[in-house]
């Protein structure tokens, strides 16, 4: 019963991504970008959280605060609702709480992805005073998590830590 009803799910979610192919592969994008941040929130060292290359851009930690406070704002105008905005950049400093609140923010935009349609996509909203479909917010989102994610890439290898997104593929494991 249980292999059932999971060939089913899935039978359905493979429908569910043909039907939506643009929407669904934006949510695909939003995964591999989560999956870089949020790694790199976790390998960069405490210590390193307070590092700028110089003195005139953002913190490793005050980007990480950043992209999660860009993330309420962008999935909450896609979604119709008040932006939270939790202030992390300006409030939160440590490891623990800036990876919890990026975490924390990407819960919410699940939402925003998860109910997205390919359908629901081109209803407009307003993003800095301009009628922008709802799939475009999701994809400047998109874009604005991994223009950062740029940032915090040469973070990482000034501090020669290899990003997420270099390290070698997983290799397959010999079947036993």
């Amino acid at each position: 019963m249980r292999t059932l009803l999971l060939c089913l799910l899935a039978t359905a979610a493979v429908a569910l991504a043909q039907d939506n192919p643009l929407s669904a592969f934006n949510k695909r994008v939003y995964g591999r970008v989560e999956g870089v941040l949020l790694r790199s929130a976790e390998k960069m060292p405490e210590e390193n959280y307070s590092f700028k290359p110089t003195q005139a851009v953002r913190s490793f930690g005050q980007i990480l605060g950043h992209v999660a406070d860009a993330q309420y704002m962008f999935c909450s105008i896609a979604l119709g609702e008040k932006n939270p905005a939790p202030k992390i950049e300006e409030t939160k400093t440590s490891k623990a709480d800036l990876t919890a609140a990026l975490k924390d923010a990407f819960a919410y935009c699940d939402k925003a992805y998860d109910g997205m349609t390919d359908a629901s996509a081109v209803q407009t909203v307003k993003l800095f005073g301009a009628d922008t479909p709802k799939l475009g917010v999701l994809t400047i989102n998109n874009m604005h998590m991994m223009e950062h994610y740029g940032n915090l890439v040469t973070y990482m290898r000034l501090k020669n830590i290899v990003p997420p997104s270099s390290e070698p593929a997983p290799q397959p494991q010999p079947k036993k």
